[in-house]
This record gives C-alpha cells, structure tokens and sequence, in this order.
C-alpha cells in the first residue's frame, strides 16, 4: 500500500518529528501546508520547497477559542486537504514529591496543549472532512506512555493517555457512522527533539529523528490506523520492549469488545 493523502495539513511543523514529516511527505510527492506558532519557521519551509508544494497557516493550538476559524479559512483557502496531521506539543518534568515545586499552570497548560487544543481542532475539522468527496483522515500522535506513564513525566503522559482514549473512541464511532474519515494514531518513542530541552542534553535522548521519520513513513504507508514505532523506553532499555508490545494489541481487543456491548444499549 502507499499513504493514499495527496495534501497535508500538518500542525505542529516547525520543529522535530512534524517538521520531518513535513519534509518527508514534500519528497514523497505530497502537498503539505504547515502550521505552527514560529511564522519564520513556516515561511522557510515554504521558502525551501516552493509554493506549488508547500504552503502555510500561522496558528497556535493553545488558542482553541479560534479553532473554528482556524479550520474554516484553511479549509476554505485549500479545499483540496484531506488529511489533518495533529502533531504539536509539550514536555515538562513534574516533581510531585516535592509538590511546593510544581507548577500548577504549567501543568495545566501542558494538558490544554496535548489534548484540549487536539479535542477543539478534531471537532472544528470533523464537519468540514464529512463534506469532502474523497476519503479523508485525521492522524495524532501520540507517545508509548500514554500506555504505561513514566514517573515526573506525569502531565505529558496523562495529556497523552487522554489523547489515546479520545482516538479509540472517536475511531469507533466514526467507524461506526460510516464515515469516510480515517483516525490514524502514531505512536513514537523517545525522539530526539527540542521536546526534551528541559532536560540536560535533552536532544540526545531517544530515537534519531531521521530513523523515526523512516520508520513512521513505513507504518503510514501500510495503511494501518494504529503504528506503533520502536520500543517504550530509549534505546539498550531492557525489561519493557516486549510486555509492551502485547499490551497495546489486547488492550485495544478488550475496547472494541466493550465498545461493542455499551454500542448496543444505545440504539
């Protein structure tokens, strides 16, 4: 199979796993409006790959008040999208040890961007994706602890395993409805990204971005709507790669199961 999208409207694409994307999608012959708070960023993507492949829309996902006008100017302006890459997002570290340190707002502000700004863009899209006259499809990324957290990572992973829950059940609705929009759900290891600058050395630490960027082009060529990349923790971790990798599957078995049976009362 071959990611069967023509034009992208990747969020998120001024730095790491949405710029590389962005990238590879304009060599594999695709179209890809980017999006992002950085307006120079945006503007030398569309500078190095020219105006009949790339375009773009400055826009901050936090600003999810706007997010209907968001997506209707950039529908209206490209008509031809018909996939929405929801990709941004933030890392902070959380000591809930020493709660005196934690800020609260940032906490707060981190769950608004992983998942409120996702929850507002998916539902500003959604009508505006149902009238297209193709097949259309929304992808997420989001991250291996959204399944099992990591400690001080306590908002990334909760914002992230709210992401997850909102994708499986929004999955199976639409699935449901007959609609002809696809949720795809990307889910990374570490990468190596400004995502961890917070940490000394931050972007050192995981998965080389161009290896990510190969491997997920792969799992999104497949035509599967749920790709798991790498393993849970960064490279030479042992004890977590294969429990892991059995959890997803029978976790997803055990939701559609369920789904099913509350599925039936509703009717």
């Amino acid at each position: 199979m071959s990611f069967p999208y023509k034009h992208v409207l990747m969020v998120g694409a001024t730095s790491g796993i949405g710029k590389a994307l962005a990238d590879r999608m304009i060599k594999e012959g695709l179209k890809v409006t980017v999006t992002g708070r950085r307006n120079d960023r945006l503007e030398a993507f569309v500078k190095e790959y020219g105006e009949e492949k790339a375009s773009m829309i400055a826009f901050d996902i936090a600003d999810t008040q706007n997010a209907p006008k968001f997506a209707a100017e950039t529908m209206s302006k490209f008509p031809d999208i018909d996939c929405v890459f929801l990709n941004a997002g933030i890392q902070r570290r959380h000591m809930w040890g020493k709660p005196a340190s934690v800020d609260l707002a940032e906490f707060n502000n981190e769950f608004h961007v992983n998942f409120t700004s996702f929850v507002a863009l998916t539902h500003a899209f959604l009508p505006l994706l149902e009238k297209q006259q193709f097949p259309t499809s929304i992808v997420y990324t989001g991250t291996h602890i959204a399944i099992v957290p990591a400690i001080t990572l306590s908002g990334y992973s909760a914002s992230k395993a709210a992401l997850n829950s909102f994708t499986l059940c929004l999955r199976f609705e639409l699935a449901n409805a007959g609609s002809n929009i696809k949720i795809i759900e990307l889910s990374p290891p570490p990468v190596q990204s400004e995502l961890h600058d917070y940490m000394p050395g931050g972007r050192n630490f995981g998965m080389p971005v161009d290896q990510f960027t190969e491997l997920a082009w792969k799992g999104l060529a497949s035509g599967d709507d749920q790709i798991i990349i790498g393993d849970l923790g960064p490279p030479g971790s042992k004890g977590v790669a294969e429990p892991f990798k059995e959890i997803v599957p029978k976790r997803r078995e055990v939701f559609e199961t369920l789904s099913g049976i509350v599925a039936s009362h509703m009717r």
